[in-house]
């Protein structure tokens, strides 16, 4: 574990690497729409990260970094980042102890310095800012907890918000993924806040297209965001279904209805183990 930056990997043999790969792609006529640089770790630990964003930019491609955001406290980073064409930071909370608990960071980063970076950087971003929050039961998934995130959220105003789960098996035998109702609270939250916002809860579906379907089509709705039950009513009508296919999905344990407002909505059913 470690805070300092330092050069990690030649970028021009990660640079020389990938256009070997593009040409592979573009040769079996594969559509590529980022060269992403995603976390094995924290890609803005490497010093080199800027340089390797200049030396991919003549591929003609767009450029996107996942970070963590653990050092968007410091200026250099974020002129690295400036240089991306679509930039995920995570932000999991707004209250130290609480990221804390989530992030179990190095123990010379604070959060206050994070998130005043995190503005810095979205006042001058030109190109797309996205954020991902992590849900975690009984953690961050209150609902004064996250009205605080959605605040937040509001000033940096990223293109879209994404909640996400625990989906893979965690460090700690404690962690497990918010309820259903508890992951729809945030989204509805989140969306009264004005912000766009899309689950990522690990549906294993092809999650944007049109089957023709409807179970696979509610399934791959519901991965994304819940569906209230008129718009579950219509997409049925459309389709000539009656709202059964709906029953069998919650009894089966792939959807699950929860409440909000008054308002009753489905989600795709996740695992709680």
């Amino acid at each position: 574990m470690t805070d300092q930056r330092k050069a990690f990997f030649n970028p021009e043999e990660l640079a020389a690497e990938v256009s070997r790969k593009v040409q592979v792609l573009t040769a079996n006529q594969e559509k590529i729409d980022y060269l992403t640089v995603v976390p094995d770790g924290e890609p803005t630990l490497d010093l080199n990260l800027r340089e390797l964003l200049k030396l991919l930019r003549p591929l003609d491609i767009k450029l996107a970094v996942i970070s963590n955001a653990s050092l968007m406290n410091q200026a250099k980073v974020r002129e690295d980042l400036m240089t991306a064409d679509w930039v995920s930071l995570k932000v999991d909370s707004t209250d130290q102890e609480i990221w804390k608990a989530v992030n179990r960071p190095h123990g010379k980063i604070t959060l206050p310095s994070i998130l005043e970076g995190i503005e810095d950087f979205a006042r001058e971003f030109k190109g797309t800012l996205v954020t991902e929050t992590m849900l975690v039961k009984g953690i961050n998934d209150g609902e004064q907890h996250i009205k605080e995130n959605a605040r937040f959220l509001e000033r940096i105003n990223p293109a879209t918000v994404y909640l996400g789960i625990p989906t893979r098996p965690p460090a700690e035998d404690y962690v497990f993924p918010p309820t259903e109702s508890a992951l729809n609270q945030a989204f509805q939250i989140y969306l009264e806040s004005g912000l766009q916002v899309e689950y990522l809860i690990g549906y294993e579906g092809n999650q944007f297209s049109s089957t023709g379907d409807v179970e696979t089509d509610l399934l791959s709705i519901t991965s994304v965001h819940p569906m209230r039950e008129d718009a579950v009513s219509a997409l049925l009508a459309r389709t000539g279904e009656n709202f059964d296919i709906v029953d069998r999905l919650v009894e089966e344990g792939k959807l699950s209805a929860s409440t909000y407002q008054g308002k009753r909505y489905y989600v795709r059913k996740f695992n709680h183990s």
